[in-house]
This record gives C-alpha cells, structure tokens and sequence, in this order.
C-alpha cells in the first residue's frame, strides 16, 4: 500500500483496527524415511507442499511459506516449487522464510524470482536473510561464493541482497553489445516485486537496518537476545523500533511485518496423540544458545481452539505484526496439517482481528 509520506505516522504503520489479519503456514519441508513419516522422499515432500497450498487456499489460508536449507532434507531451492503452486492456485500468497543469501547468484535470483512472480501474477513474497545455523561448515563456499577480503558472511549476504534488489527494480547490469554505453536489465521484469522482499530478523538491530533498506520485516522465531521479558513483548518492541526507523528513513509507502507462531489446536484424536502431551511444557518460552549468543525463544500454542484463540489475543507482537506465519509439523502429511489450518481459519483468526 503507498501513501504520501508526509502523512505516514507510527499509528498508521499498524494494522487497521478490526481488519483480519493474514494467516499463512510455513512448511519446513522435511522428508525421512522414518517410523510415522508421511513424507518420506523428497518427491512426496514436493508434491504434499504443492497439495497442502491448494488445499490451504480452498479453505481460506492467505499464504503458503516454505524454509529454505541446503545440504538438508528439507525444501531447498524454492523457485520451482513456487511456480508450481502458482499454477495450481489463483489467490494464496506464496514465499519463503527465509532464502539465505550467501548461497545465492543476485542476478540469477532476480531472473528466477521475476519469473516466478510473473507466473502468479505478483503474488510472491519473498523472505531472504543472513541464513541460520546450518548441518555443514560454510556450505556457501562450495556453492563457490567467498566473502570479500573486508567482509564477513553477514556483510556478504547483504552485499548480495542489494545487487538483486538493484537487478529486479530494472537497473542495468550488463553492458550492451548493440547500443553503446547502454547497460542492459536482466529480464524479465516484475513489477512491483521489489515491494514484497522481506528480511528475517532475529535482532533489533537487524531489525532497524531492514527499515532503512525500505524491506518488509519477517520477525524471526527466535531474538538472538535476551531482554528478560516474554518473547512477544521482545518481538513487539523489536517491530515497534523497525516502524519508527521506516518513518525515519522517510519511506512513502506502509510496510509489511510478519511474525511465526506454533500453533496446534487439539481438535481430534490424532492432535491429541502428537501433541496433547506437550501442551503443559511448551507453553512457555525457553532460552539457549545459537550462534554463541544466549538467545530467546517463543512458545508454542497447543489446545483447545478456543483457548488458544484467548492466549494469542494476548500476544503483543501476534497484534502488532499484519501476517502471522503458522509452522506445520509437514511429515504429518497433507491431510492432518489441512485439518488443523482449518480449524484455525475458522476457529482461531476470527478472534484475532486486531483490537481497536
């Protein structure tokens, strides 16, 4: 949504009072041959992502969300699973969250993302970081990209974010062979796209430089910090300083945030069986180390619906942030993970618009 800057305030960076939230679910896309997978090669994996996002927008889910990780079984490269799913459905957003970008080509990336946008007709979202913890040492360097002499990983992924940002909003990148001292764009172009790159955060630090460079906020699952508060009042404070620095750096248009929850109604005897046991010691937030930095982690949400619609009305950043993004246990297969979207689409969201 654009808007002229000098009326953008910190209130109407929020989401509007008494409109519904978006609701997407984000699939980690796991596959193993193991006692009570469903998913047990990559091809199931692919083709259950592709049937659960058609079977998510039919039942009135917003987004389909899948975790980028290389060298793992789970979801790798995401462009053609993205284009898959756009050809199959007309109106559910469709992302990632997050691609890491040491591994990436930019301008590769730009050819890829634009041709998967243009596919679904401008419905991707993109959501890109640094990367997280990964199974292998520097696996990025055997997909043959180094950090500069200067440079760290972190300052390489961002270096290899601004080229492709510079790639999809149509500069050149090439010197042209026909027209002399023209640079050509890589092709095609998508427009609007630049608009719907977000960047994971797992810092207020982070947080504030994703507003300077103009990107919508994807707030992480994790704070790389620890406040001493409960994670949601952690999260809320970090997207309330991300919306102060977007006013600051004088952006004309509302950004977008995002935030991740676990969420399990117990809704039949086979949530009951997976999850009816973890509802007492997941309810709370835990804390531990990643990346040699004490960090804080959110709790799940796991209940009756009803009671966990009430427990999520209370969560300060699940009412701050315009998209909540819903981790699927996928290995349950297509047909659970449907069963529990739907529960809450219909039992949980309409209790979260946002509060006037």
């Amino acid at each position: 949504m654009n808007a002229d800057n000098t009326s953008l305030t910190l209130e109407k960076l929020q989401p509007v009072p008494g409109v519904d939230k978006k609701f997407g679910f984000l699939s980690f896309g796991h596959w193993a041959e193991i006692p009570g997978s469903r998913v047990n090669s990559a091809s199931e994996s692919l083709h259950q992502a592709i049937d659960l996002a058609v079977g998510a927008e039919d039942i009135g889910l917003d987004g389909a969300f899948f975790r980028v990780h290389h060298f793992d079984q789970q979801q790798a490269t995401p462009y053609p699973l993205l284009s898959a799913i756009a050809a199959r459905t007309s109106r559910i957003e469709l992302g990632t969250g997050v691609i890491d970008m040491r591994y990436e080509n930019p301008l590769y990336m730009a050819e890829l993302a634009a041709m998967a946008d243009l596919i679904s007709a401008g419905r991707l979202q993109l959501g890109v970081s640094r990367g997280s913890p990964e199974s292998v040492i520097r696996g990025f360097e055997s997909f043959g990209y180094f950090p500069a002499e200067d440079e760290d990983e972190g300052a390489m992924a961002r270096r290899h974010l601004n080229l492709f940002m510079k790639a999809i909003q149509g500069e050149g990148m090439a010197p042209s062979a026909r027209v002399q001292g023209k640079y050509a764009p890589i092709q095609p172009q998508s427009p609007g796209l630049s608009e719907r790159i977000w960047w994971g955060a797992g810092s207020d630090s982070t947080a504030v430089w994703t507003a300077q460079q103009g990107l919508n906020l994807m707030s992480s699952t994790l704070m790389l910090e620890d406040k001493g508060i409960p994670f949601d009042e952690q999260q809320a404070e970090q997207i309330r300083l991300y919306r102060e620095e977007w006013l600051t750096a004088g952006h004309t248009r509302v950004p977008r945030v995002s935030v991740s929850r676990s969420v399990i109604p117990i809704i039949d005897a086979d949530s009951a069986r997976y999850f009816g046991r973890r509802a007492q010691e997941d309810s709370q937030d835990y804390t531990g180390i990643i990346d040699n930095t004490f960090s804080r982690f959110g709790r799940s949400y796991i209940g009756e619906p009803d009671l966990i619609a009430e427990e999520l009305a209370r969560d300060a950043a699940v009412q701050s942030a315009d998209t909540v993004l819903l981790t699927v246990p996928n290995q349950l297969g297509v047909d659970f993970n449907l069963r529990m979207l739907e529960a809450i689409v219909k039992e949980i969201k309409p209790a979260l618009t946002v509060k006037g």
